[in-house]
């Protein structure tokens, strides 16, 4: 079917972007007879833009205007075809754009779906900085991705998943449409940890998730089969500078060449300082912080960040480019900028285990795995951490 967006695009060109127009035929399918004074109001755009937009609509014989604004057979049918809104719960989908933090009884279910699996995620890997999320904060980023025109007929990526927001987002897509498959949306994992990967590739067979997952070190510059392709991403990176660099930079080279898209980026609360040098490399290249939410983010077990992290929404622009382009070979996660080694006490034996990323022990899951070398015991008190560098 023919891509009208793009069509009416080419004759209007705003600065905004293609999905600000795509966004205007969504709000009036869900909301027919709206005027344009409130489609204004909700795009942000003037008035006379909106008329603009919707008059080449109603040339192209999606739109007309009777009692306000409303859809066509044609308009309706490239909608629900084209933009993947074929038999979608609409009441949910719009309660969710109008509440989308309220505990509804339908979030309440994708949870108690999603405890079992999200209990039994691998061991997180400190030495390249993997921290797990809760259940909430996965299910409020995809929920969040809702909000934002960026789930339903979407090709998302997860630049690193041990966080399992490509299966929040799955398990929201099914309950949108009842368990079914008629949606479009894409989801891609990209991720360095093999057992992240074969985890969540597990629950996609086991759920019928339309969730691809890819073996990727990020220091390699991706492939063409994943550069230009994607509508919006997810990314809770390593919280150094380097690793923040490069993670933006490989999601800006996956994204499709647009302006307005959306990279959903969580990120330790960091000193005033160090947020002015992040936004100076946002700068850079070329996006803009639209929201950033304080404390939307928690983890477990992470007290070195507090337990909580911000959600920083950043736009694409005309001038958007990446930063590293190249193979990277400098530091990336944490411990290699400042080893810590920490100190471990057997609560049954008392032996002392020392553990760190130079040591046989790289962290305190891994001790816990493989448990006391004297006595078997898996339980552990930390009795010093000491800086290396």
């Amino acid at each position: 079917m023919l891509n009208y967006i793009d069509e009416v695009n080419k004759n209007v060109n705003i600065e905004e972007g293609k999905k600000t127009i795509e966004n205007i035929l969504i709000a009036i399918y869900f909301r027919e007879g709206i005027s344009t004074k409130e489609l204004a109001r909700d795009s942000l755009l003037p008035i006379p833009v909106v008329a603009a937009i919707k008059k080449e609509f109603i040339k192209k014989g999606l739109l007309i205007q009777d009692r306000g604004t409303r859809l066509t057979i044609r308009g309706r049918h490239f909608i629900e075809g084209t933009l993947g809104f074929r038999k979608i719960n609409g009441d949910l989908y719009t309660k969710l754009l109008m509440e989308p933090w309220k505990e509804h009884r339908e979030i309440i279910e994708i949870k108690e779906e999603l405890q079992e699996f999200f209990d039994n995620r691998p061991q997180v890997d400190v030495t390249i900085d993997q921290t797990k999320s809760s259940i909430d904060t996965s299910l409020k980023r995809a929920i969040l991705s809702l909000k934002n025109h960026n789930l339903v007929g979407k090709s998302i990526l997860c630049l690193g998943d041990d966080d399992l927001v490509s299966i929040a987002l799955a398990f929201l897509l099914k309950k949108l449409f009842k368990n079914t498959v008629h949606h479009t949306t894409k989801i891609t994992v990209l991720d360095i940890d093999k057992r992240i990967l074969d985890y969540i590739n597990d629950i996609a067979i086991l759920k019928n998730l339309p969730i691809k997952c890819e073996y990727v070190d990020f220091r390699i510059p991706l492939g063409d089969n994943f550069r230009n392709q994607h509508d919006c991403i997810f990314t809770d990176p390593p919280y150094t500078l380097e690793g923040m660099n490069l993670f933006l930079s490989r999601g800006i080279e996956a994204l499709k060449k647009d302006s307005g898209l959306t990279i959903y980026f969580s990120y330790a609360h960091k000193s005033p300082d160090f947020q002015l040098t992040m936004q100076e490399c946002f700068l850079t290249m070329g996006v803009i912080v639209s929201e950033v939410i304080s404390r939307f983010n928690t983890y477990e077990g992470a007290s070195i960040i507090g337990n909580t992290g911000q959600m920083i929404v950043l736009e694409t622009t005309n001038l958007t480019k990446a930063l590293i382009k190249n193979p990277y070979k400098g530091i990336l996660y944490t411990g290699e900028l400042k080893e810590t080694v920490r100190s471990y006490r057997c609560k049954q034996c008392g032996e002392i285990i020392k553990v760190g990323r130079s040591k046989k022990i790289n962290n305190i899951e891994m001790l816990k795995s493989k448990g006391c070398y004297k006595c078997n015991n898996q339980i552990f008190e930390l009795i010093q951490r000491k800086d290396m560098n």
